[in-house]
């Protein structure tokens, strides 16, 4: 588990191709001597397994799973890319529950200036949207950002400053594609109502869980 709060970025040294899936050498640019084999590192928003380090150098096996759902596999020498260790106990939750098991891929489609802060403009596929609400939490490549506004097929979030200077999120152009999650809670509310109307065997295309069914049951 994780809260979106990058802790600093790293550099993509390798990637290695291994039949399906991969190897990452990564370094970071902030103190990892305390790292420990098969810890939890959030990468660009996907959780992997470090299975070696060595001072702020480590390497994280990436499966054939995280290669098709996320962004890591197009990832090229010399990426700079956003890293969080997990969340430990009795940590301050300062973002918000990030698992690290990214939803699908979104596009940059826009961004511009507001006063000190930058506004990026994302598309997104349809499926993720149903959970995305305006003023709720979203993860883009692993940063816990408070959602502006959403549309069916968009949403909008806003980059303050430090987030810019902290994380790889000022960097990212029109056309480039991110790592998405969406806020988790959304989704176990979503299967929880559904099931009890449909049945836990219901397929999940025909689940309907909209603004009728909520008054119905008393959530609105």
């Amino acid at each position: 588990m994780f809260t979106g709060l990058i802790e600093g970025t790293g550099t993509l040294l390798r990637l290695d191709r291994r039949g399906g899936d991969a190897q990452m050498l990564i370094q970071a640019n902030f103190p990892m001597h305390d790292v420990r084999l098969g810890e939890s590192m959030a990468v660009d928003g996907a959780c992997l397994t470090v299975v070696s380090s060595q001072r702020n150098v480590f390497t994280v096996d990436v499966s054939i799973e995280t290669l098709n759902c996320t962004t890591l596999g197009s990832k090229r020498t010399g990426a700079r890319l956003n890293l969080e260790r997990a969340l430990r106990l009795g940590d301050r939750l300062g973002g918000h529950m990030v698992s690290g098991h990214v939803d699908g891929i979104g596009v940059l489609r826009d961004r511009c200036l507001e006063g000190r802060s930058l506004r990026l403009f994302f598309q997104v596929p349809s499926d993720l949207t149903r959970y995305i609400i305006e003023k709720g939490s979203i993860a883009v490549n692993g940063i816990s950002l408070t959602v502006n506004g959403c549309t069916e097929s968009h949403f909008d979030v806003n980059i303050i400053p430090h987030t810019a200077g902290e994380t790889t999120i000022s960097e990212i152009q029109p056309g480039e594609a991110v790592n998405i999650e969406t806020d988790l809670i959304g989704k176990y509310v979503e299967k929880i109502l559904a099931a009890r109307v449909n049945g836990p065997q219901e397929p999940r295309e025909k689940r309907q869980v909209d603004e009728a069914f909520l008054k119905m049951h008393g959530y609105l």
